[in-house]
């Protein structure tokens, strides 16, 4: 659980002040699918800082299948701080309101999760996009479609990938149900532009780390982060040489903002911080020199065999995305601090 520190608003301050032209976003209704989710509720921490610092009233629909969820993860939030919206992917008929921007965050991203429902995986990515589509309701309105950098899939060269470069997926193993349901609706941003002229853009995050992990996320960062804040080793179940772009959470959210303002429409922006590529061994090192532990090693499981993010190379260039205007604010050993300053047991 997030601690709502003095320190964490003030890193929402830093990391906002790197996206550009923010008042556009100013007097704009935002709605926000999976706003419990680990990237989008730290977009709707940021948009309520914006309302609550610099007066930018914005309208912050949130939107879930439990309202509850909802106030639990946003304690601070008041009556009119925000509108909730009852919302399911599957729902054909999702509200007649008109929205300037649509983020789409929801939808199945933990390993395990996405290992035990992978039908759901792809339906809850198409389907619910299709739906949200049907909420652009003029040429103003936007969408912006959350996917990942494991659109990439195995890569045989080394070094980082831009926007161009896709490798293999195998379309037969139940895992891939996550990178190529995220494939397919990027396709689906650009058949709407090209069919109904509808505008999108695309952010493909890297490893995003932070303190808005939940405790439901099985992804190595969210363990890594559970166990060191528990006081426990950090357990290792492979050799950790598989190399990742990480990006701290409120960094993550700058991007999201600055592509959702800036962003040219039905293109993609990869988000990463080039100077946070890492091993997952080194991410693992930094974690648990910086809260006392230790990295041990583990054999590794054939359901973490399964499950697991197959690319062994996920490195991603932002020069996309920082060409608009953007720039990451923490750097490895700061966002990792920061994780475990605001990251509470429960």
């Amino acid at each position: 659980m997030l601690d709502f520190s003095k320190e964490y608003w003030e890193d929402i301050k830093k990391a906002s002040g790197n996206i550009p032209d923010i008042s556009g976003l100013y007097k704009k209704s935002v709605f926000i699918t999976g706003a419990t989710g680990m990237i989008c509720s730290t977009v709707a921490d940021m948009l309520w800082y914006l309302n609550d610092k610099e007066k930018a009233g914005i309208r912050l629909v949130l939107a879930g299948r439990n309202e509850e969820r909802i106030k639990k993860r946003f304690p601070y939030m008041k009556d009119g701080d925000y509108v909730f919206m009852r919302f399911d992917t599957s729902d054909v008929s999702v509200s007649d309101e008109r929205f300037d921007f649509i983020i789409h965050g929801a939808g199945n991203a933990d390993p395990n999760a996405i290992m035990k429902e992978p039908v759901e995986t792809i339906l809850t990515n198409i389907i619910g996009l299709h739906n949200l589509f049907g909420l652009l309701k003029d040429n103003d309105s936007r969408m912006l479609f959350i996917s990942s950098s494991e659109i990439y899939g195995r890569k045989v060269e080394s070094g980082s990938m831009s926007e161009e470069d896709y490798g293999f997926v195998d379309i037969l193993n139940p895992r891939s149900s996550y990178p190529n349901a995220k494939r397919i609706s990027e396709t689906l941003c650009a058949a709407y532009k090209e069919e109904y002229g509808k505008d999108s853009v695309i952010v493909r995050p890297g490893h995003v780390y932070g303190p808005s992990v939940t405790d439901r996320d099985s992804r190595a960062s969210a363990e890594f982060t559970r166990k060191v804040v528990g006081g426990e080793d950090i357990v290792l179940k492979s050799d950790g040489r598989k190399v990742r772009s990480y990006i701290y959470t409120a960094d993550c959210a700058s991007a999201i903002i600055t592509v959702l303002l800036k962003g040219e429409s039905t293109n993609a922006y990869n988000i990463s911080n080039p100077d946070t590529s890492a091993s997952i061994k080194e991410f693992a090192r930094v974690m648990a020199e910086a809260g006392g532990v230790e990295v041990v090693f583990d054999v590794e499981t054939v359901q973490d065999k399964r499950s697991g993010n197959m690319m062994d190379n996920s490195v991603i260039d932002p020069g996309r995305l920082c060409s608009i205007g953007w720039k990451p604010e923490f750097d490895l050993e700061s966002g990792i601090c920061a994780t475990l300053r605001d990251y509470i047991k429960e």
